[in-house]
C-alpha cells in the first residue's frame, strides 16, 4: 500500500499547484464521464458507447497475479465494426495522437513477426538478435491495428497469446524467449463486403475466428444510415471544421489535463466490494442463461472472459472516479457497456397488421370468453386479412419523416 501512496505522491511532486489544483477540480466533477469523452473526440459526431469504451480502455482495470503466479490482465481489447465512412480510423489515430505510448499499425501491412517480434542476425557481431514488434513497443500503452479483417490467418494467430497472456514467446534460431506486451489492442475491421448485413449475426459478419473474437472485451458496430436528423448533424459538424478549424472545436478539458488525470487515476488500484461481487454475479447468471435459452442469440457465446471483462470495465470506471473501491453503479455501466456489444444488431422486419390482430384478441380476452357459437362465424371475417409487412430501413425512413413532418408543422405554429 505504502508503493501505491508513493507512486501517487511522486507524480504529484512532478505537477505544478495549478495542475494539481485541476486534477483535483476533475475528480469533483460530476460528469466528468461524459466531459472527458467530448474533450477526447472533439471533431467525430455521435458514437457515444464507442467513446465511453475507450476512455475505460485508456484507464484500465486492475492487473493481478494469483498464489499460483497467473497473470490475470487489466488492459481492456475493443473491436470496431463498421461500414467504410463511419469514422473508425478516426477513433484509432485520436488515441495514438492522445496515448504516450501508442503504435499505430494496419493489419494488411503488418506480418506476424511485425505485430510480435522477430529474430534477425546482427550486422556486426553476426549474432542473432530480438527486433521488438508493434506489441511490444506498445507495452503500457495502446496498439491500434486498423483493417484487422484484412490480416492473413496465421497472422491473427499470432497475436493470440499477446491478447490474453501479454506475452510473446519466441523459439527460432537458437534463441529462445518470453517478452512482455502489457498492451490493450484497439482494432477496426470491416465487415465482408464491407456493408454490415443487419440480417446476419456478427459472427457471419466479419471474418474473424472464434478464439480471436472472445479475446475482445467490448464489440462495436457502426453501421452507416440514411437519418436525415444524424446527417444533417454530422455535415454541420464536418462543415464547421473545415471552414473554422480552430474554433469549432469545443472541449471542456485539454489534452494535457486528461492525459494528468489519466496517469493520476492510474494509480489507484479499486477492490472489489461485496454488493459489487453480488451484483456481477447475478448479472452474468442471466447472461448465461439468456444465451442458454437462445430467446436471443447473442454475438458470440457468453463466457467466463465476458465476465473477467465486466470486472476490468467495472475497475476502470473505478479508476475514472479515483475510487478505491469498486461500487454497484460502476458495475451497472460496465454491464451496460458489455450488453450493447453483446446484442445482435439484426433487426426483423415489422408486422404492422399482425401486431393490431393480436391487440384486438388480447381486448376480447379481458372483456369476455366468448362462446365457441360466437367464434365460429368470426373466422371468415379474420382470415382474409393481410399483414402489411415491412423491412427495417423501410420502418425507419418512415419514422424520420413523420419526425421531420411533425418538427416542421411545429416551427410553423411557433412562427405564427
Amino acid at each position: 500500500m505504502r508503493d501505491e501512496e508513493m507512486t501517487a505522491e511522486t507524480i504529484k511532486k512532478q505537477m505544478t499547484d495549478e495542475e494539481w489544483q485541476k486534477v483535483y477540480e476533475m475528480s469533483l466533477d460530476k460528469s466528468l464521464y461524459t466531459n472527458l469523452c467530448t474533450s477526447l473526440f472533439p471533431t467525430i459526431h455521435g458514437s457515444d458507447e464507442i467513446k465511453r469504451g475507450i476512455l475505460l480502455m485508456l484507464f484500465g482495470g486492475v492487473p493481478k497475479v494469483t498464489m499460483e503466479g497467473t497473470n490475470l490482465r487489466g488492459d481492456v481489447n475493443i473491436c470496431i465494426v463498421g461500414d467504410p465512412s463511419t469514422a473508425k480510423s478516426q477513433f484509432l489515430k485520436q488515441v495514438e495522437e492522445f496515448s504516450p505510448r501508442a503504435v499505430y499499425t494496419s493489419g494488411k501491412a503488418s506480418s506476424a513477426a511485425g505485430l510480435t517480434a522477430a529474430v534477425v542476425k546482427d550486422e556486426e557481431s553476426y549474432e542473432f538478435v530480438i527486433e521488438a514488434g508493434a506489441l511490444m513497443l506498445a507495452d503500457n500503452g495502446v496498439c491500434c491495428i486498423d483493417e484487422f479483417d484484412k490480416m492473413d490467418p496465421k497472422d491473427q494467430v499470432a497475436i493470440h497469446e499477446a491478447m490474453e497472456q501479454q506475452t510473446i514467446s519466441i523459439t527460432k534460431a537458437g534463441v529462445k524467449a518470453t517478452l512482455n506486451a502489457r498492451t490493450s489492442v484497439l482494432a477496426a475491421a470491416n465487415p465482408i463486403g464491407s456493408r454490415y448485413d443487419r440480417s446476419k449475426s456478427l459472427k457471419q459478419n466479419i471474418s474473424l475466428t472464434a478464439p480471436i473474437m472472445s479475446r475482445f472485451d467490448l464489440f462495436f458496430i457502426l453501421v452507416d444510415e440514411c437519418n436525415e436528423v444524424v446527417d444533417y448533424a454530422i455535415a454541420r459538424r464536418i462543415v464547421d471544421l473545415h471552414s473554422r478549424v480552430d474554433e469549432s472545436v469545443e472541449r471542456v478539458y485539454s489534452v494535457d489535463d486528461i492525459s494528468r488525470y489519466i496517469m493520476f487515476a492510474r494509480q489507484f488500484k479499486p477492490k472489489i466490494s461485496k454488493d459489487a461481487q453480488e451484483y456481477m454475479i447475478e448479472e452474468y447468471k442471466r447472461l448465461r442463461q439468456r444465451d442458454g435459452t437462445g430467446a436471443a442469440k447473442s454475438a458470440w457465446r457468453i463466457t467466463v472472459r465476458q465476465l473477467e471483462s465486466m470486472i476490468r470495465l467495472s475497475e476502470g470506471m473505478a479508476r475514472l472516479h479515483c475510487q478505491d473501491e469498486v461500487q454497484p453503479k460502476h458495475v451497472k455501466e460496465a454491464f451496460r457497456l458489455l450488453n450493447k456489444s453483446i446484442i445482435r444488431v439484426e433487426q426483423p422486419d415489422i408486422h404492422l397488421e399482425e401486431e393490431e390482430e393480436g391487440n384486438e384478441e388480447d381486448v376480447e380476452m379481458e372483456e369476455a370468453t366468448p362462446t365457441p357459437a360466437e367464434q365460429t362465424p368470426a373466422q371468415p371475417e379474420t382470415q382474409p386479412k393481410k399483414g402489411l409487412k415491412l423491412s427495417y430501413e423501410d420502418y425507419k425512413h418512415l419514422a424520420n419523416l413523420l419526425v421531420l413532418y411533425l418538427r416542421r408543422q411545429e416551427e410553423e405554429t411557433m412562427s405564427e
